[in-house]
């Protein structure tokens, strides 16, 4: 759903893949599991939709958490890529470091389409998953992304993010 304050964004520029998938062991999600994973197959699962870097809100009463299209302030809403992955916990309070570890108490912070959580629940990478298309773009191509429908973190007050849950839940 496009948000009437989303702003365009212009689609990436021409650069290298998001996450180098050259090298890898084949199928490798299907054949080890998770934790056992090197740190370039580990970040090779992650499929570039942006939604993990997406603004939750937690509902007091009942702790269900809801999805807003308010992007954190260091995601570049063209490429749906960190702007400073390697110091993003640094510069963003609440960021969390998805491991191995983390992974089941982040579980229900990661979308549906999460190819970490749907691993972890013992189902498969989608047909759209650029492991499996072999094209970073695929994600956005199948519209799961959130390319051009976010508003970034510092156009809204924080008092009105209510006013931007989306209907994509954990």
């Amino acid at each position: 759903m496009t948000r009437p304050n989303a702003r365009p964004v212009r689609p990436p520029q021409e650069t290298a893949a998001p996450i180098d998938r050259t090298g890898l062991r084949p199928e490798f999600w299907r054949r080890f599991p998770l934790e056992s994973l090197p740190r370039d197959e580990w970040e090779a699962l992650c499929d570039g939709c942006g939604k993990c870097c997406l603004i939750k809100l937690e509902d007091e009463d009942t702790g269900r958490l809801a999805f807003t299209s308010i992007a954190c302030r260091l995601l570049d809403l063209g490429s749906c890529r960190c702007g400073n992955y390697p110091l993003r916990r640094q510069l963003v309070r609440g960021c969390i470091a998805l491991d191995p570890d983390a992974l089941e108490t982040a579980r229900d912070w990661l979308p549906s389409t999460c190819a970490y959580r749907l691993l972890a629940e013992g189902e498969d990478l989608p047909a759209w998953h650029p492991l499996l298309t072999g094209d970073p773009e695929s994600v956005h191509r199948a519209g799961v992304s959130l390319r051009g429908r976010m508003t970034p973190e510092y156009e809204v007050d924080e008092e009105d993010w209510e006013d931007y849950v989306i209907a994509e839940q954990g």
